[in-house]
């Protein structure tokens, strides 16, 4: 057993990894966890890759530093725009090549293809993760006769933060880029929610969406091929302590990160940290 922790690192750029995190945690409950949230900064979405990258190196360097040999973005634009850079770059390059970071975008793909029956697939998504077209090339690998169409929602992101996912006004975004995807592909017989806000529209999209559309969400997903993932590499999984903990760490407002990952999470998550991240770790402190 290890002497010092050593969690799994959960990142977002705000709250909607929760979502994620929320169905690891139910499939490896054992573990020890530190989930972060980049609130100060968020949203992601409409922001540049070179910016994207620096942010999320920031947070994947902090969640080395407080241990963490294992880190999932789950957070689809950091996912689309840093990944591959921070696996490719910045791991060979550090004091321990053996951590890892994996993201939530080749899980979806690997699966995908498998589900639709028309080769037509619809994504929803924010700004940068449809911009990115990371979607349609990891799923063009494993299913080249797929046809993917994207449709960027800048506003479903902003609806879920300030907590009108059930208002009105949330119906007509929901509706309208809904009938915009189906406009541009009718034969789409799946849509992916390519955002980890996106499932707490869930009621909505599933009300605008055509009769026998499959829609996907990824937690589940994610979730199993974690699990799948420490099976095939037990080099890793031996190095994870498990003390069913967690620990929630926010760059913004400890008691707003509380109170909506409370609402996230449908229960008390007790006390955040918050933390300064910087490029240089060094000089990473935690904020009291």
């Amino acid at each position: 057993m290890n002497d010092k922790p050593t969690p799994i690192g959960i990142f977002d750029s705000g709250f909607g990894g929760l979502t994620i995190f929320d169905k690891i945690r139910e499939a490896l409950p054992d573990y020890d966890y530190i989930y972060l949230g980049d609130n100060a900064r968020t949203p992601y979405g409409t922001r540049s890759y070179d910016a994207v990258y620096r942010f999320t190196r920031e947070a994947v360097m902090h969640l080395f530093a407080e241990g963490c040999p294992l880190i999932i973005l789950a957070c689809n634009t950091a996912s689309a725009k840093a990944l591959r850079t921070i696996q490719q770059r910045d791991l060979p390059a550090g004091h321990d090549p053996s951590r890892r970071v994996l993201g939530v975008i080749r899980p979806t793909a690997e699966i995908v293809g498998r589900l639709t029956h028309t080769g037509h697939v619809g994504l929803l998504g924010t700004t940068g993760t449809v911009a990115s077209r990371s979607y349609p090339m990891e799923i063009a690998k494993l299913y080249p006769d797929v046809t993917v169409v994207g449709e960027a929602c800048p506003m479903w992101v902003p609806l879920v933060e300030n907590g009108e996912a059930d208002s009105p006004g949330a119906d007509y975004f929901v509706q309208k880029h809904i009938e915009r995807l189906f406009n541009r592909d009718p034969q789409i017989d799946t849509v992916i929610l390519g955002c980890t806000h996106y499932p707490l529209l869930t009621d909505k999209i599933r009300r605008y969406l055509p009769e026998g559309v499959t829609l996907f969400s990824q937690g589940d997903r994610v979730a199993d091929r974690l699990k799948d993932y420490l099976t095939r590499h037990p080099e890793i999984e031996r190095r994870l302590s498990r003390h069913a903990e967690v620990r929630f760490q926010t760059t913004d407002s400890p008691e707003r990160f509380a109170d909506m990952a409370s609402l996230f999470l449908r229960k008390d998550v007790g006390r955040a940290e918050r933390v300064a991240l910087t490029s240089d770790t060094v000089t990473q402190r935690r904020i009291r």
